[in-house]
């Protein structure tokens, strides 16, 4: 892959925090070309403890730049040792689209550098992944399914492996991918660096990190969201047979240009979209169920505007980057509390003002507790929708 100049003046280069952290010049320039300008609490405390080669634990959710905070000072360390044709770094990621999204900063960080990459993830046929291997790539994104079809097949050499990054542990937990995981893990040297990077620390990643790490520096980013000071939260208590006809009249009374709608299951997406397409609502749903090729059209009609629902379920919408969602509501209150906070902090980015709706029925009084004790504040009660 030959590089792809971002030019910028050396004043400028020089001047930028991201060159104080130690990135060198051709990342810092690549950064600046992405927009990048002030680096995030994540990457102020775990840039420089990567790039000394310590192992990291880091305790940090979804948009607070931590895909920077690795991704750049890992391909420093690789660019500064070159070994062209020899896999060093592995990525793992639980969904397709984190992984997608993962070897994107990958490309737009490592623009000036020319580093070999390639993404690894299932539901498409692996013909094109080999090929992709076959230019024996120095970095590889993966999901653990896949990548361990594939290592079975001796089509991905792992022995020499310098560097292991596992992104968003707790969802691989959900999905039950630690098996994998640790079977990817007994085949990589033990002599590497190792990160992990959790949203949340339940006892089986807390126990897994304590086997992989070797003292590793702690990074811990308070979620923004907790105070929510951009986000403005509200809550209608509805009976469950009345969410639907709630949700349809909130979606349609204006206002709302891109909304993300959260439900518990899989199932309920499919329900929720269908009932909003004959309600005559642009939606589509997204879940693991879904094939690749549906799950990335109804991501892709969502950011260009032309979709202007999407339903997810929590772990199909880890790691999901798009900007300009006006609207998060929570069809389903999450059984964790941190959920919430996860999902409320898809909308108000980048100073704009969000809306986090949540309706909550007779059964999810409990949740509703759980979580404004966690945000500590209480939810004002919406007033009715117009219209009904």
């Amino acid at each position: 892959m030959s590089p792809e100049r971002s030019v910028y003046s050396p004043e400028r280069v020089a001047a930028s925090p991201f060159t104080a952290l130690g990135i060198a010049p051709a990342l810092v320039g690549a950064a600046l070309h992405e927009g990048y300008v002030t680096p995030t609490p994540v990457q102020c405390e775990t840039i420089p403890s990567v790039l000394a080669g310590r192992d990291v634990l880091g305790c940090a959710q979804t948009g607070t730049g931590k895909t920077a905070a690795y991704v750049l000072p890992m391909l420093q360390r690789l660019d500064e040792r070159r070994l062209p044709g020899v896999l060093r770094a592995l990525v793992l990621a639980p969904t397709r689209e984190l992984a997608a999204q993962i070897a994107g900063r990958v490309t737009a960080y490592g623009r000036n550098l020319g580093l070999e990459h390639t993404v690894l993830y299932g539901g498409v046929s692996q013909r094109g992944q080999e090929r992709d291997l076959s230019r024996k790539p120095e970095v590889v994104v993966a999901t653990p399914g896949r990548l361990l079809d594939l290592m079975r097949q001796r089509l991905v050499d792992l022995r020499a492996l310098e560097i292991l990054v596992l992104d968003e542990a707790d969802t691989m937990l959900d999905m039950g991918f630690i098996h994998d995981v640790r079977q990817i893990i007994a085949a990589i040297p033990k002599q590497r660096q190792t990160l992990l990077f959790s949203a949340t620390m339940p006892a089986p990643i807390a126990a897994l990190s304590r086997t992989i790490l070797s003292d590793p520096v702690r990074v811990s980013v308070t979620p923004r969201t907790l105070a929510a000071e951009t986000v403005e939260q509200a809550v209608y208590f509805v009976g469950r047979p009345n969410k639907r006809s709630l949700l349809t009249k909130v979606l349609t009374q204006g206002g709302i240009e891109r909304a993300l709608v959260f439900t518990r299951t899989k199932h309920g997406a499919d329900r929720v979209a269908k009932q909003l397409v004959r309600a005559g609502v642009g939606a589509a749903a997204i879940h693991g169920n879904k094939s690749q090729n549906a799950r990335e059209r109804a991501l892709e009609a969502f950011r260009r505007g032309t979709t202007h629902v999407l339903v997810a379920t929590d772990i199909a919408a880890r790691g999901l980057d798009v900007q300009g969602i006006t609207h998060v509501i929570n069809y389903d209150l999450p059984n964790v509390a941190e959920s919430y906070v996860h999902r409320i902090g898809r909308t108000g980015r980048a100073g704009a003002v969000g809306q986090a709706i949540s309706f909550c029925d007779h059964e999810e009084r409990g949740l509703l507790t759980d979580i404004e004790r966690l945000i500590r504040r209480r939810i004002p009660v919406a007033s009715a929708v117009r219209g009904g």
